[in-house]
């Protein structure tokens, strides 16, 4: 299992790159930030930084989306960030929460989302694509290489993401509903005669190393309302009677009265009071190092292929320094 970081671009942004040098050194591959261009700084400045301070770490957003920027600035960015460090980016991206609904947008349609991925990838990786009726290609691109992992809970999200992309982005790390949405994808994938084998697997959740564990809940419960926007729009969908999404990942957000998009992501997020603590349990990673070991070899067994850390919460550091361990007994596990 490969090791990945998310982070925020708080200010300073030398603490991101710093973080994710450090990253490199404990023995992550891959360092991600959100992209959420109004609440946090402008994340692909900071790419440049993270893959100059860094020999072989693998940068890129979770997520992107394909409403705040035209696709045409999205596949220019990372094709120059590629043609710089050497194929050194990946692109997850999704539907848009944060960074769509604070500037006032819904989020894209998954048909938009899917020929926004198309562009995108075909233009980031030197092939000439059809966009707004031009045909187009970056002069300057050489063959290269994007991957493309989309971010999807529900069944026509995960159809997509099986049928049409490089990787699927899970961002909660409960084992029943990664089980659920693993087995979704590659079914799409191999209905669509591609071989399942191939999409990489990526579980992204917050990790919290120690042994308080209410402290450790109560820092992390932010996720819990994250996923919550993604769920409310699920069950306005597909409802909340299990048939059409897993009641395991709807029922608890049966207490959810709004969200206030300016602590989004923050431990100290004071609308997520409906999150109870068996959903963070589920959710995020806990305790001390052998019970994180213990959950990624359950997600090990599901074929999740990476295992991506959030760290907001009062111990990033300190949890950032324990990963390294966990790494070391995971390789040794494998």
């Amino acid at each position: 299992m490969d090791f990945g970081l998310v982070l925020q671009t708080d200010p300073p942004a030398q603490r991101v790159v710093d973080r994710t040098a450090r990253a490199e050194e404990l023995g992550f591959s891959h360092a991600y930030t959100f992209d959420s261009h109004v609440l946090w700084q402008e994340p692909f400045v900071i790419y440049s930084q993270m893959l100059a301070a860094t020999e072989s770490m693998v940068v890129g957003p979770m997520v992107t989306n394909p409403g705040t920027r035209d696709w045409t600035v999205t596949a220019s960015l990372f094709a120059t960030l590629n043609d710089t460090f050497g194929e050194r980016t990946v692109c997850g991206i999704g539907r848009g929460d944060s960074a769509m609904r604070v500037i006032g947008h819904r989020p894209s349609s998954l048909a938009t989302l899917s020929e926004a991925m198309e562009v995108i990838k075909g233009l980031a990786e030197g092939r000439e694509v059809t966009y707004n009726g031009q045909q187009l290609r970056i002069p300057w691109r050489g063959e290269g290489s994007l991957p493309m992992w989309m971010a999807a809970y529900g069944p026509r999200a995960l159809a997509l993401c099986g049928s049409r992309t490089d990787g699927f982005i899970l961002q909660l790390a409960d084992v029943d509903i990664a089980a659920w949405t693993i087995g979704a994808v590659r079914a799409a994938a191999a209905e669509a005669g591609r071989d399942p084998d191939e999409l990489t697997i990526c579980v992204a959740a917050p990790a919290y190393v120690g042994d308080d564990l209410p402290h450790q809940r109560d820092q992390v419960r932010w996720f819990g309302g994250m996923v919550g926007n993604h769920v409310a729009d699920l069950v306005a969908r597909y409802g909340g009677d299990g048939s059409g999404v897993p009641r395991a990942l709807t029922d608890y957000i049966q207490g959810r009265e709004g969200y206030d998009y300016s602590e989004h992501g923050r431990s100290e997020n004071t609308h997520t009071d409906f999150v109870p603590d068996e959903i963070v349990d589920r959710f995020c990673l806990l305790g001390p190092p052998e019970a994180h070991v213990a959950r990624l070899r359950e997600l090990a067994e599901l074929g999740v292929d990476q295992f991506a850390v959030y760290l907001m919460h009062d111990q990033p550091d300190e949890t950032l320094e324990a990963y390294g361990g966990i790494i070391d007994a995971m390789a040794g596990a494998g």
